[in-house]
């Protein structure tokens, strides 16, 4: 597969025609839905889901389908059987790719901010994109898709998470917020000679592919 960082939290696996698209949000570039065979995901917040967004896709390409979970499913009543609401433990086929699904929750933002429904999806065994969690799926995880930068997190709990975890390479997804100033902190503690080794750590541009 093709892996193509686009906006924020948003990345395309591809394969030939196929185009699985995961958590096209409010930062997310206009081209990363061009030929979207599947949709993907992980929870209700804006920066990963626009509702209005997905309808407009749907209702233009008849073939298109979604992916997620129950609230992000209640905000788009009317679509009938092609948004397909998943949970931890499920396994499904999308566009030709087999996906799992892991995690039942957002992280703490805050004790008084209260917790949405979070979903992690990996895709063909080979690349997990956690969402808003540091869900540890009871697999092996080859590609992590890393949350570098959050609200609800630190940079600390990001190494700690590599250590668990033991992915064979992470990259950075969930960065937009943070500077230039800022990617190069993660990137010093995340990257070669950080805590956060041995699991090599890299960061792509949006628009920027890799195989895996």
């Amino acid at each position: 597969m093709q892996l193509t960082k686009h906006g924020h939290a948003c990345v395309v696996l591809s394969d030939g025609e196929r185009r699985l698209v995961v958590d096209p949000g409010a930062f997310t570039e206009d081209d990363a839905w061009a030929g979207a065979s599947a949709l993907l995901v992980t929870h209700e917040h804006p920066d990963h889901v626009v509702p209005d967004r997905v309808r407009a896709a749907l209702d233009a390409d008849p073939a298109l389908e979604l992916w997620t979970n129950a609230s992000v499913a209640a905000q788009l009543e009317g679509l009938g059987t092609r948004v397909h609401v998943v949970g931890a433990g499920d396994t499904f086929t999308a566009a030709g790719f087999d996906v799992s699904v892991h995690g039942e929750w957002h992280a703490v933002i805050h004790p008084d901010v209260p917790r949405v429904r979070n979903v992690g999806f990996l895709v063909e065994g080979t690349v997990f994109h956690p969402g808003d969690a540091l869900t540890v799926p009871e697999v092996a995880v080859p590609t992590l898709l890393l949350p570098a930068h959050a609200p609800w997190s630190k940079t600390a709990e990001l190494v700690d998470y590599l250590r668990e975890l033991r992915a064979e390479r992470a990259i950075a997804v969930h960065d937009a917020l943070l500077s230039d100033l800022g990617l190069g902190g993660v990137a010093r503690l995340l990257g070669p000679g950080g805590p956060g080794q041995p699991t090599p750590y890299e960061r792509l541009v949006p628009g920027e592919s890799v195989a895996v």
